[in-house]
């Protein structure tokens, strides 16, 4: 298990936006980070009340969204519009070329989110637009996969066009889980909020860690539990 520390990360920070980078992204560039397998990209975004990114571009991205906390409206190209709350889950295909707008729906909280961008399978697909409310109590002391490779929605997880899974897990203090990796694989262990241990390694709110398969990883509520996404990685 390899550790990136929070402190290690990235910032952008421009007054409305707080914005902190696990791997390269934007102005900040580190090549020893330039993203884990398939995973490109874990922002942990702050915008300020009433503030936001305006229209933009992607192109051949999977990119999802997680709430953490207030609200986020999103609009794109395709005629998909939604305001993101916590529980909330978005997946989107840029494929091809899509435009978007995300902006704090609140002019009085802060909207806390992730974001995240895994390279797709292909180049040039249709661009697609998904979200999805979850139950938290879905993924309390429970792993709650979030998103999974097209085709392989029969739990009700969101589609990504790629051989990746996100889970989520919420764990009391105390609480534990497990969570296996084949052979093979890999996966990138991202604390949220709160902190864990994780295979009796302490991790905080912003610490993320790359486990490599095959192997089992154990998950530990800390004092006033945590919570944390594994990204499962072909």
């Amino acid at each position: 298990m390899r550790i990136r520390r929070s402190t290690e990360r990235g910032l952008t920070a421009v007054g409305w936006l707080e914005s902190y980078h696990t791997f390269s992204f934007g102005e900040y560039h580190d090549p020893a980070h330039m993203g884990f397998r398939t995973l490109r990209v874990v922002n942990d975004d702050r915008v300020a009340p009433g503030a936001g990114f305006g229209e933009h571009g992607h192109r051949d991205m999977e990119i999802v969204t997680v709430m953490l906390a207030g609200a986020l409206r999103h609009r794109d190209s395709t005629g998909a519009g939604a305001v993101l709350r916590p529980g909330d889950v978005q997946a989107m295909s840029a494929g091809r070329g899509i435009r978007h707008s995300e902006m704090n729906d609140s002019r009085t909280e802060t909207a806390h989110l992730l974001q995240i961008w895994i390279e797709p399978e292909r180049r040039g697909l249709e661009p697609r637009y998904s979200d999805r409310r979850f139950d938290p109590a879905e993924w309390r002391n429970a792993w709650r996969r979030l998103a999974g490779p097209a085709g392989d929605g029969a739990d009700g997880a969101l589609e990504i066009f790629q051989n990746a899974a996100i889970w989520r897990v919420r764990l009391d203090p105390g609480r534990r889980v497990a969570r296996a990796l084949a052979p093979g694989r890999a996966a990138w262990l991202h604390v949220a909020t709160g902190a864990v241990l994780a295979n009796d390694v302490a991790l905080a709110a912003g610490d993320g860690a790359a486990l490599d398969g095959p192997g089992t990883t154990v998950l530990e509520g800390r004092e006033g539990g945590g919570e944390a996404l594994l990204f499962d990685l072909g």
